[in-house]
């Protein structure tokens, strides 16, 4: 279907934006209102559904492990414009403050409806993760540590560091 390739192609722009650093994009695809889950616990981890929550939490990966590479392996659309679901397999890789590379495999779950994403299941290895938020925060980024960003702290406009 055309629309599903379509759909595919919007997703790999999507991840090869970010890899640029422009995750803004990202944000800005999400519906008015959305849920956006992150499984595990750690600093990355947690629900939010605000833009102002997301855009703290890539600020924040900004800081302890700037300038991810994604490199999506696969992307599959099930659906049609008004109920669409994608699922996508997606390699990660950034350097770490000791010279080492945080390596990993994003799975998302995402739904969407007209274009615009409302829900967002991200799952990885998270004791890969957790090791390499380690050497971050053994490097003096505390941060890496810090407990996961919320909706009320964005909304209170407090500060997520560490």
């Amino acid at each position: 279907m055309v629309y599903h390739l379509v759909v595919k192609a919007k997703v790999r722009a999507a991840f090869g934006e970010i890899s640029k650093g422009n995750w803004e994009s990202m944000v800005d695809s999400l519906a008015p209102e959305f849920t956006y889950r992150f499984y595990g616990e750690h600093a990355l981890s947690g629900e939010r559904r605000t833009h102002a929550a997301m855009r703290l939490w890539w600020e924040r990966i900004d800081r302890i492990m700037p300038n991810p590479r994604f490199e999506v392996q696969d992307i599959v659309v099930a659906g049609w414009p008004w109920n669409t679901t994608v699922a996508t397999s997606v390699r990660v890789r950034t350097p770490l403050p000791d010279g080492s590379y945080y390596e990993n495999v994003v799975n998302q779950f995402m739904k969407m409806r007209w274009a615009r994403i409302y829900e967002v299941r991200t799952l990885e290895d998270t004791v890969v993760l957790q090791r390499a938020l380690d050497v971050v925060a053994a490097s003096g980024v505390e941060e890496a540590h810090a407990a996961p960003i919320t909706d009320e702290q964005a909304a209170a406009g407090r500060s997520v560091r560490g």
